[in-house]
């Protein structure tokens, strides 16, 4: 039997004796991370699927599908509603010229009723495109989407607060839009890209 060949797995260690602790390293090597018993380290597990590996796309969390939704329906009212504002201002004014009863002083708050009437379906409109896009940009958008969103749903609130009874379905929509994007997995799924390198 010879102790002298470096390859022979059951061969006399290197040195005078043997080691303290052998089989078990004593330190890790600068430069390899700490490994667990007989294992090397594995990558993070990510919760919302990938399992951390680069390159693997995630799925999208349950609470941030839903609040995509959500902003969907939202904008859909506002689209709708502000067509409706717009329609409804002008068959109004036409309904008023048709009967002839109106005076300057009347024919004046009439048109500025009607100005109004057509601000307020344009800024919804505009409000509503604003949400479509936002809503179309959650699967690649980063963190500016995830504020963007919250932004957007603060101010649903906020004039939903103005129509009540009527607007309680968008204010209730707009508070769960705001939750469930300021929940720890939303914020994940928004910062998703800057986590990989």
């Amino acid at each position: 039997m010879s102790f002298g060949d470096p390859n022979n797995p059951y061969g006399q260690p290197q040195g005078q004796g043997q080691q303290p602790g052998y089989g078990y390293p004593q330190q890790t090597p600068q430069g390899v991370p700490p490994q667990g018993y007989g294992y090397p380290a594995a990558p993070p597990v990510s919760p919302y699927g990938g399992g951390g590996y680069p390159g693997v796309p995630m799925d999208m969390p349950g609470n941030v599908k839903g609040a995509r939704v959500m902003l969907w329906i939202m904008s859909a009212f506002n689209m709708i509603g502000g067509f409706a504002a717009i329609a409804l201002s002008f068959s109004f004014t036409s309904e008023l010229e048709k009967s002839g009863s109106l005076s300057g002083d009347e024919e004046t708050f009439a048109n500025l009723g009607q100005g109004i009437m057509i601000g307020a379906g344009v800024v919804s409109l505009i409000f509503a495109i604003l949400g479509m896009v936002l809503a179309a940009k959650f699967k690649s958008g980063g963190s500016g989407v995830r504020i963007g969103s919250i932004v957007w749903a603060s101010f649903a609130v906020l004039f939903s607060l103005f129509s009540l009874p009527l607007g309680i379905v968008s204010l209730a929509l707009g508070v769960m839009i705001i939750v469930f994007l300021a929940k720890a997995d939303g914020a994940a799924w928004f910062n998703r890209n800057k986590q990989q390198y």
